[in-house]
Protein backbone atom coordinates (compact mmCIF):
# COMPACT_ATOMS: atom_id res chain seq x y z
CA UNK A 1 0.00 0.00 0.00
CA UNK A 2 1.05 3.60 -0.69
CA UNK A 3 0.06 6.40 1.70
CA UNK A 4 0.59 9.50 -0.44
CA UNK A 5 0.76 12.80 1.49
CA UNK A 6 -0.09 15.69 -0.81
CA UNK A 7 -0.33 19.39 -0.06
CA UNK A 8 1.27 22.76 -0.64
CA UNK A 9 4.97 23.32 -0.10
CA UNK A 10 5.28 24.13 3.60
CA UNK A 11 2.30 22.01 4.68
CA UNK A 12 4.58 19.72 6.70
CA UNK A 13 4.42 16.65 4.47
CA UNK A 14 7.96 15.41 5.04
CA UNK A 15 7.98 15.88 8.83
CA UNK A 16 4.52 14.29 9.06
CA UNK A 17 5.62 11.38 6.87
CA UNK A 18 8.59 10.65 9.14
CA UNK A 19 6.27 10.65 12.15
CA UNK A 20 3.71 8.51 10.34
CA UNK A 21 6.25 5.73 9.87
CA UNK A 22 6.22 5.33 13.68
CA UNK A 23 2.45 4.88 13.72
CA UNK A 24 2.40 2.34 10.88
CA UNK A 25 4.44 -0.73 11.82
CA UNK A 26 6.52 -2.09 8.97
CA UNK A 27 6.16 1.04 6.85
CA UNK A 28 8.99 2.72 4.92
CA UNK A 29 9.62 6.37 4.12
CA UNK A 30 9.86 6.94 0.34
CA UNK A 31 10.75 10.37 -1.04
CA UNK A 32 10.22 10.70 -4.83
CA UNK A 33 12.30 13.88 -4.73
CA UNK A 34 15.34 11.61 -4.69
CA UNK A 35 14.23 10.29 -8.09
CA UNK A 36 14.18 13.87 -9.37
CA UNK A 37 17.63 14.53 -7.93
CA UNK A 38 18.95 11.45 -9.68
CA UNK A 39 17.52 12.53 -13.02
CA UNK A 40 19.08 15.97 -12.59
CA UNK A 41 22.44 14.25 -12.31
CA UNK A 42 21.93 11.89 -15.25
CA UNK A 43 19.95 13.78 -17.88
CA UNK A 44 21.67 16.13 -20.35
CA UNK A 45 21.47 19.80 -19.43
CA UNK A 46 19.65 20.50 -22.70
CA UNK A 47 16.79 18.19 -21.67
CA UNK A 48 16.56 19.66 -18.18
CA UNK A 49 16.34 23.17 -19.61
CA UNK A 50 13.20 22.14 -21.50
CA UNK A 51 11.18 21.74 -18.27
CA UNK A 52 10.63 23.99 -15.25
CA UNK A 53 9.89 21.10 -12.87
CA UNK A 54 11.20 17.53 -12.86
CA UNK A 55 7.58 16.36 -12.50
CA UNK A 56 7.17 17.40 -16.15
CA UNK A 57 9.62 14.66 -17.12
CA UNK A 58 7.78 11.47 -18.20
CA UNK A 59 10.81 9.55 -16.93
CA UNK A 60 10.29 10.95 -13.41
CA UNK A 61 6.65 9.93 -13.29
CA UNK A 62 7.43 6.42 -14.50
CA UNK A 63 10.43 6.00 -12.22
CA UNK A 64 8.39 7.10 -9.20
CA UNK A 65 6.04 4.17 -9.86
CA UNK A 66 8.77 1.69 -10.77
CA UNK A 67 10.87 2.61 -7.74
CA UNK A 68 7.87 2.46 -5.43
CA UNK A 69 6.89 -0.97 -6.75
CA UNK A 70 10.49 -2.19 -6.34
CA UNK A 71 10.63 -0.89 -2.77
CA UNK A 72 7.40 -2.65 -1.84
CA UNK A 73 8.69 -5.92 -3.27
CA UNK A 74 11.85 -5.42 -1.20
CA UNK A 75 10.41 -4.37 2.18
CA UNK A 76 6.87 -5.70 1.95
CA UNK A 77 5.20 -3.06 4.09
CA UNK A 78 3.43 0.21 3.23
CA UNK A 79 5.30 3.15 1.76
CA UNK A 80 4.74 6.64 3.17
CA UNK A 81 5.26 9.17 0.38
CA UNK A 82 5.43 12.96 0.94
CA UNK A 83 5.11 14.65 -2.45
CA UNK A 84 3.20 17.61 -3.82
CA UNK A 85 1.32 16.74 -7.02
CA UNK A 86 -0.88 19.58 -8.27
CA UNK A 87 -1.54 18.49 -11.85
CA UNK A 88 -4.40 16.03 -12.04
CA UNK A 89 -3.05 14.32 -15.15
CA UNK A 90 0.18 13.55 -13.28
CA UNK A 91 -1.81 12.14 -10.37
CA UNK A 92 -3.70 9.97 -12.87
CA UNK A 93 -0.50 8.67 -14.41
CA UNK A 94 1.27 7.90 -11.13
CA UNK A 95 -1.66 6.45 -9.19
CA UNK A 96 -2.83 4.59 -12.29
CA UNK A 97 0.66 3.09 -12.59
CA UNK A 98 0.47 1.81 -9.02
CA UNK A 99 -3.04 0.46 -9.63
CA UNK A 100 -1.78 -1.41 -12.71
CA UNK A 101 0.71 -3.14 -10.41
CA UNK A 102 -2.07 -3.99 -7.93
CA UNK A 103 -0.67 -1.53 -5.37
CA UNK A 104 -3.48 0.40 -3.62
CA UNK A 105 -2.99 4.10 -2.89
CA UNK A 106 -4.38 6.14 -0.01
CA UNK A 107 -4.39 9.80 -0.99
CA UNK A 108 -4.21 12.27 1.92
CA UNK A 109 -4.19 16.05 1.53
CA UNK A 110 -2.52 18.09 4.27
CA UNK A 111 -4.31 21.43 4.09
CA UNK A 112 -3.01 24.44 5.94
CA UNK A 113 -4.28 28.01 6.13
CA UNK A 114 -2.39 30.15 3.62
CA UNK A 115 -1.30 32.65 6.27
CA UNK A 116 0.37 29.83 8.22
CA UNK A 117 1.92 28.49 5.03
CA UNK A 118 3.49 31.84 4.23
CA UNK A 119 4.89 32.11 7.76
CA UNK A 120 6.41 28.62 7.54
CA UNK A 121 7.93 29.34 4.14
CA UNK A 122 9.43 32.63 5.37
CA UNK A 123 11.09 30.84 8.31
CA UNK A 124 12.33 27.90 6.25
CA UNK A 125 16.08 27.37 5.89
CA UNK A 126 15.96 24.88 3.04
CA UNK A 127 19.74 24.57 2.59
CA UNK A 128 21.62 25.17 5.85
CA UNK A 129 24.54 27.54 5.44
CA UNK A 130 23.51 28.71 1.96
CA UNK A 131 21.36 31.81 2.30
CA UNK A 132 20.99 32.43 -1.44
CA UNK A 133 19.92 28.86 -2.21
CA UNK A 134 17.47 28.88 0.71
CA UNK A 135 15.94 32.13 -0.55
CA UNK A 136 15.55 30.57 -4.01
CA UNK A 137 13.67 27.63 -2.46
CA UNK A 138 11.41 30.02 -0.52
CA UNK A 139 10.56 31.88 -3.73
CA UNK A 140 9.78 28.52 -5.39
CA UNK A 141 7.41 27.57 -2.55
CA UNK A 142 5.62 30.91 -2.65
CA UNK A 143 5.22 30.71 -6.43
CA UNK A 144 3.35 27.42 -6.02
CA UNK A 145 0.72 28.72 -3.59
CA UNK A 146 -1.53 29.95 -6.40
CA UNK A 147 -1.35 26.64 -8.34
CA UNK A 148 -2.16 24.85 -5.09
CA UNK A 149 -5.27 26.96 -4.56
CA UNK A 150 -6.31 26.27 -8.16
CA UNK A 151 -5.82 22.52 -7.66
CA UNK A 152 -7.96 22.38 -4.51
CA UNK A 153 -11.08 21.83 -6.63
CA UNK A 154 -9.98 18.32 -7.61
CA UNK A 155 -7.71 17.62 -4.64
CA UNK A 156 -10.48 18.00 -2.06
CA UNK A 157 -12.72 15.58 -3.93
CA UNK A 158 -9.95 13.06 -4.62
CA UNK A 159 -8.14 12.91 -1.27
CA UNK A 160 -8.91 12.59 2.44
CA UNK A 161 -8.38 16.13 3.75
CA UNK A 162 -6.61 16.80 7.05
CA UNK A 163 -6.53 20.40 8.27
CA UNK A 164 -3.09 20.74 9.85
CA UNK A 165 -3.36 24.42 10.79
CA UNK A 166 -3.42 23.76 14.53
CA UNK A 167 -1.68 20.38 14.60
CA UNK A 168 1.90 19.31 15.16
CA UNK A 169 3.40 16.84 12.65
CA UNK A 170 3.03 14.03 15.20
CA UNK A 171 -0.63 14.88 15.86
CA UNK A 172 -1.22 14.98 12.11
CA UNK A 173 0.48 11.61 11.68
CA UNK A 174 -1.66 10.07 14.41
CA UNK A 175 -4.80 11.37 12.73
CA UNK A 176 -3.70 9.98 9.34
CA UNK A 177 -2.82 6.58 10.79
CA UNK A 178 -6.26 6.32 12.41
CA UNK A 179 -8.00 7.48 9.23
CA UNK A 180 -6.08 5.04 7.01
CA UNK A 181 -6.99 2.16 9.31
CA UNK A 182 -10.64 3.16 8.87
CA UNK A 183 -10.30 3.15 5.07
CA UNK A 184 -9.95 6.88 4.41
CA UNK A 185 -8.28 8.15 1.25
CA UNK A 186 -8.94 5.09 -0.90
CA UNK A 187 -8.42 5.88 -4.58
CA UNK A 188 -10.95 3.80 -6.43
CA UNK A 189 -8.98 3.53 -9.69
CA UNK A 190 -9.58 0.78 -12.21
CA UNK A 191 -6.67 -1.65 -12.14
CA UNK A 192 -5.59 -2.05 -15.74
CA UNK A 193 -2.66 -4.48 -15.99
CA UNK A 194 0.24 -3.19 -18.04
CA UNK A 195 0.50 -5.03 -21.37
CA UNK A 196 3.30 -7.56 -21.79
CA UNK A 197 3.01 -7.78 -25.57
CA UNK A 198 1.37 -6.00 -28.49
CA UNK A 199 -2.34 -5.40 -27.92
CA UNK A 200 -5.43 -5.02 -30.09
CA UNK A 201 -7.73 -2.20 -28.97
CA UNK A 202 -11.11 -1.04 -30.25
CA UNK A 203 -12.42 2.51 -29.80
CA UNK A 204 -15.82 3.88 -30.75
CA UNK A 205 -16.64 7.39 -31.91
CA UNK A 206 -20.10 8.59 -30.88
CA UNK A 207 -21.51 11.85 -32.24
CA UNK A 208 -24.20 14.25 -31.06
CA UNK A 209 -26.76 16.03 -33.20
CA UNK A 210 -24.20 18.79 -33.91
CA UNK A 211 -21.67 16.19 -35.14
CA UNK A 212 -19.39 16.70 -32.17
CA UNK A 213 -17.52 13.62 -30.98
CA UNK A 214 -17.75 12.14 -27.48
CA UNK A 215 -14.57 11.86 -25.39
CA UNK A 216 -14.10 10.44 -21.90
CA UNK A 217 -11.66 11.40 -19.12
CA UNK A 218 -10.01 8.31 -17.53
CA UNK A 219 -9.03 8.37 -13.86
CA UNK A 220 -6.05 6.07 -14.33
CA UNK A 221 -4.04 7.74 -17.10
CA UNK A 222 -3.39 11.27 -18.40
CA UNK A 223 -5.29 12.78 -21.29
CA UNK A 224 -8.77 12.21 -22.66
CA UNK A 225 -9.70 9.13 -24.65
CA UNK A 226 -12.30 7.54 -26.90
CA UNK A 227 -14.74 5.08 -25.36
CA UNK A 228 -13.29 1.61 -25.87
CA UNK A 229 -10.54 -0.65 -24.65
CA UNK A 230 -8.39 -3.71 -25.19
CA UNK A 231 -9.97 -6.60 -27.11
CA UNK A 232 -10.10 -9.71 -24.95
CA UNK A 233 -8.64 -13.02 -26.22
CA UNK A 234 -11.03 -14.64 -28.69
CA UNK A 235 -13.30 -11.57 -28.81
CA UNK A 236 -14.26 -9.94 -32.15
CA UNK A 237 -12.98 -6.34 -32.17
CA UNK A 238 -16.35 -4.82 -33.08
CA UNK A 239 -18.01 -6.71 -30.22
CA UNK A 240 -15.29 -5.41 -27.90
CA UNK A 241 -16.12 -1.83 -28.91
CA UNK A 242 -19.82 -2.39 -28.28
CA UNK A 243 -19.08 -4.03 -24.93
CA UNK A 244 -16.79 -1.22 -23.80
CA UNK A 245 -19.36 1.47 -24.70
CA UNK A 246 -21.97 -0.35 -22.63
CA UNK A 247 -19.60 -0.83 -19.68
CA UNK A 248 -18.20 2.70 -19.75
CA UNK A 249 -21.24 4.77 -20.65
CA UNK A 250 -24.26 2.56 -20.06
CA UNK A 251 -25.16 3.01 -23.75
CA UNK A 252 -26.28 0.02 -25.82
CA UNK A 253 -25.41 0.04 -29.52
CA UNK A 254 -27.78 -2.18 -31.49
CA UNK A 255 -26.56 -1.42 -35.02
CA UNK A 256 -23.30 -2.85 -36.47
CA UNK A 257 -20.36 -0.47 -36.20
CA UNK A 258 -18.53 0.88 -39.24
CA UNK A 259 -14.73 0.73 -39.28
CA UNK A 260 -13.09 4.13 -39.73
CA UNK A 261 -9.41 3.61 -38.98
CA UNK A 262 -6.99 0.76 -38.42
CA UNK A 263 -3.79 2.25 -37.02
CA UNK A 264 -0.66 0.23 -36.29
CA UNK A 265 1.01 1.84 -33.25
CA UNK A 266 4.74 1.21 -33.20
CA UNK A 267 6.33 -0.16 -30.01
CA UNK A 268 7.96 2.60 -28.00
CA UNK A 269 9.51 1.24 -24.80
CA UNK A 270 8.16 0.81 -22.24
CA UNK A 271 5.02 0.41 -24.41
CA UNK A 272 4.51 -2.55 -26.74
CA UNK A 273 2.27 -0.91 -29.33
CA UNK A 274 -0.21 -2.88 -31.40
CA UNK A 275 -3.22 -2.37 -33.64
CA UNK A 276 -5.76 0.34 -32.79
CA UNK A 277 -9.20 0.29 -34.42
CA UNK A 278 -11.68 3.16 -34.41
CA UNK A 279 -15.33 2.47 -35.26
CA UNK A 280 -18.20 4.81 -36.05
CA UNK A 281 -20.89 4.26 -33.41
CA UNK A 282 -23.32 6.71 -34.99
CA UNK A 283 -25.24 9.55 -33.41
CA UNK A 284 -26.29 9.64 -29.78
CA UNK A 285 -29.63 11.38 -29.29
CA UNK A 286 -30.07 14.04 -26.63
CA UNK A 287 -32.26 11.65 -24.66
CA UNK A 288 -29.62 8.91 -24.80
CA UNK A 289 -26.89 11.36 -23.80
CA UNK A 290 -28.85 12.30 -20.68
CA UNK A 291 -28.79 8.63 -19.63
CA UNK A 292 -24.98 8.29 -19.76
CA UNK A 293 -23.65 6.71 -16.56
CA UNK A 294 -19.92 6.62 -15.82
CA UNK A 295 -18.05 4.00 -13.76
CA UNK A 296 -16.45 6.22 -11.10
CA UNK A 297 -13.40 3.99 -10.73
CA UNK A 298 -12.57 4.30 -14.43
CA UNK A 299 -13.94 7.57 -15.84
CA UNK A 300 -14.44 10.92 -14.17
CA UNK A 301 -16.15 12.76 -17.01
CA UNK A 302 -17.30 12.90 -20.61
CA UNK A 303 -18.16 15.59 -23.13
CA UNK A 304 -18.97 16.22 -26.77
CA UNK A 305 -16.25 18.28 -28.49
CA UNK A 306 -15.41 19.69 -31.89
CA UNK A 307 -12.24 18.63 -33.65
CA UNK A 308 -10.49 21.84 -32.59
CA UNK A 309 -11.60 21.40 -28.97
CA UNK A 310 -10.29 17.83 -29.01
CA UNK A 311 -6.81 19.20 -29.77
CA UNK A 312 -6.64 20.59 -26.22
CA UNK A 313 -7.70 17.30 -24.62
CA UNK A 314 -6.20 14.39 -26.55
CA UNK A 315 -2.52 13.36 -26.52
CA UNK A 316 -0.90 13.81 -29.96
CA UNK A 317 -1.15 10.15 -31.01
CA UNK A 318 -4.87 9.94 -30.25
CA UNK A 319 -5.54 13.35 -31.79
CA UNK A 320 -3.93 12.29 -35.06
CA UNK A 321 -5.97 9.08 -35.04
CA UNK A 322 -9.17 11.05 -34.45
CA UNK A 323 -8.45 13.46 -37.30
CA UNK A 324 -7.91 10.63 -39.77
CA UNK A 325 -11.03 8.88 -38.49
CA UNK A 326 -13.08 12.02 -39.12
CA UNK A 327 -11.66 12.25 -42.66
CA UNK A 328 -12.53 8.59 -43.23
CA UNK A 329 -16.07 9.24 -42.00
CA UNK A 330 -16.43 12.15 -44.43
CA UNK A 331 -15.11 10.05 -47.33
CA UNK A 332 -17.21 7.01 -46.47
CA UNK A 333 -14.25 4.60 -46.52
CA UNK A 334 -11.88 3.23 -43.86
CA UNK A 335 -8.23 4.23 -43.70
CA UNK A 336 -5.24 2.07 -42.84
CA UNK A 337 -2.52 3.89 -40.90
CA UNK A 338 0.95 2.91 -39.80
CA UNK A 339 2.13 4.97 -36.82
CA UNK A 340 -0.56 7.55 -37.61
CA UNK A 341 0.27 7.90 -41.31
CA UNK A 342 -2.10 6.66 -44.07
CA UNK A 343 -0.53 3.85 -46.09
CA UNK A 344 -1.69 2.00 -49.20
Amino acid sequence: MIVWLNGAFGAGKTSTARELVDFMPGSTFYDPELVGNGLRMMLPRKRLEQVSDYQDLPSWRRLVVDTGAALISEVGGPLVVPMTVLRQEYRDEIFGGFAARRIPVRHVLLHTDETILRERIAEREAIPGDADASESVRRWCLAHLAPYQAALTWLTTDAHVVDTTGLTPRQTAQHIADAVREGAGICDIVQTPEPRAETLAAGVLLFDEEDRVLLVDPTYKPGWEFPGGVVEPGEPPMCAGVREVTEELGVRLDEPLRLLVADWERPQPPGYGGLRLLFDGGKLSSAAAREVLLPGSELRGWRFVTESEAAALLPPVRLSRLRWALRAREQGRPLYLEAGVPTG
